[in-house]
């Protein structure tokens, strides 16, 4: 059950947004970072049961992007991706709260179980190195500035990497 995995850590940002933008920002930023074919082929390589995206966009429960399955979608209050592979359960759960003056509080929670040896090593090299972490702020990050621009402008959205 994922609710029974093991907390690993909790990242936040503020955003300048309306709910209803970091959402969409989200969504949009998930598939872009996990999209491209590195990240499929680190998938497969790892064993992952989603190596490639599926599923209504924005994201709804059911849909599947690389390493993940949508298990909860409320738009605008939370989205929870559940995975797994040969090293590691894991869920990464986004909540999206009411921050004042129109802006929004975005929140990524990981829990994970690494079970055995190679769990453990697996680990290490991932939440230990700090990959991990790096890789949850810049996704944060990105989908803040993604999210703010959105706001400013009724035209199209522009890639901000």
């Amino acid at each position: 059950m994922i609710s029974e995995l093991p907390f690993v850590d909790e990242h936040a940002t503020v955003v300048d947004a309306a709910a209803e933008d970091v959402w969409l920002a989200l969504a949009e930023r998930l598939d872009r970072s996990f999209g491209g074919a590195g990240a499929q082929r680190y998938a497969r390589a790892v064993g992952c049961a989603e190596c490639a995206p599926s599923g209504p966009r924005p994201l709804a429960t059911g849909s599947t992007i690389v390493g993940f399955r949508v298990v909860a979608a409320e738009p605008g209050s939370r989205l929870m991706l559940a995975g797994r592979h040969r090293f590691s359960d894991y869920t990464l759960i986004f909540r999206l709260d009411d921050a004042g003056g129109g802006r929004t509080r975005l929140r990524a929670e990981t829990r994970a179980a690494f079970p055995g040896i190679l769990g453990r090593t697996y680990r290490l090299l991932v939440i230990g190195s700090g990959g991990h972490v790096a890789g949850l702020r810049r996704l944060l990050a990105a989908t803040r500035r993604q999210a703010e621009h959105t706001g400013l402008s009724d035209g199209p959205t522009a890639q901000i990497d």
